[in-house]
């Protein structure tokens, strides 16, 4: 299992599958399955019983999880999708950095 390079919260873009050009964010991610659920990004519908809180039941639409390689994080320095690198600054501490730009996206 390799180390995911994207975070809850982050800005992606999307580069493959039915939603490719999209741009959310990232609402939950797996990192057994390396699987990130995207806000407005690969949204199904589901059949819902009726509930307390639904009393009518019917169909709810909700994003689905997409696998973590169809995403690459936007820089919030340059707004372009970018790989992630991992470095560390003089002080010791480890940080995610731009590849394009070459700007700290922020600590690991």
């Amino acid at each position: 299992m390799s180390k995911m390079r994207l975070r809850k919260e982050d800005r992606v873009y999307i580069i493959s599958g039915k939603d490719k050009g999209k741009e959310g964010k990232i609402l939950r991610r797996n990192l057994a399955k390396e699987m990130i659920v995207v806000e407005n990004v690969n949204m199904v519908t589901k059949n819902a019983k009726p509930t307390q809180k639904n009393p009518r039941g019917g169909q709810i639409k909700m994003e689905a999880p997409l696998h973590a390689s169809n995403a690459m994080l936007v820089c919030p320095s340059c707004g372009k999708p970018t790989r992630v690198a991992r470095a560390f600054l003089d002080s010791g501490t480890k940080v995610r950095v731009c590849k394009k730009c070459g700007e700290v996206v922020d600590k690991v």
